[in-house]
């Protein structure tokens, strides 16, 4: 067991599961801190609770189920380990593309709670770091069209070269202490107001 044990949010609709599988997360080093069901605000005790990861035990998870976990995750997102009973692939696939980092059937055994549920905070990571790094590189994308318009723009306007025209941009952006990108904004704004 670590020194600073892993926080989960446990969510489960079958009050008799709960004990069980408290005991069994308390077992392999988790402290619960708190018990939802889907008709909670999740999104407000996740917020309340900041747990590392949100355990969810359900036999078959349903389409208002999904619809929730994704929910969960456009706001706050959190790994999310669901023990379930329904092995059909559509379902499990939903239960991924709804944000379950990891998708167990056949019940909890303790011996593999912990695994699961380090593998599930990895997946989860790791996802996020690439949707981060997606982000960037699509706002790095965008602003780089937004400086080809404006150096093809300026191109036009005064006869010169692509880079003649990048390093006037350039200069503009550093007297003005802006980015090239935000001067390249102002250029292509002033030429839509002069068409």
């Amino acid at each position: 067991m670590q020194a600073n044990p892993l926080r989960a949010l446990l969510v489960d609709d079958q009050p008799q599961h709960v004990e069980l599988l408290k005991a069994s997360l308390r077992e392999v080093g988790c402290a619960v801190v708190a018990v939802a069901s889907f008709s909670d605000d999740l999104v407000a005790l996740i917020g309340a609770k900041d747990p590392d990861v949100i355990i969810v035990d359900m036999d078959a998870p349903g389409r208002d189920t999904l619809e929730s976990l994704a929910f969960v995750q456009s706001r706050i997102p959190r790994p999310i380990v669901m023990f379930a009973q329904d092995e059909g692939p559509d379902t499990i696939r939903r239960a991924v593309q709804a944000g379950v980092s990891a998708y167990v059937v056949d019940g909890i055994q303790p011996r593999r709670v912990r695994p699961i549920i380090e593998a599930a905070i990895a997946r989860f990571e790791r996802f996020r770091a690439l949707e981060t790094e997606l982000v960037k590189t699509r706002g790095q994308l965008a602003e780089r069209k937004v400086i080809d318009k404006a150096k093809g723009l300026i191109m036009s306007q005064k006869g010169v070269s692509e880079e003649e025209a990048y390093q006037a941009m350039r200069r503009l952006a550093m007297r003005s202490n802006r980015r090239v990108v935000e001067v390249a904004e102002g250029i292509i704004a002033a030429a839509e107001l002069l068409i």
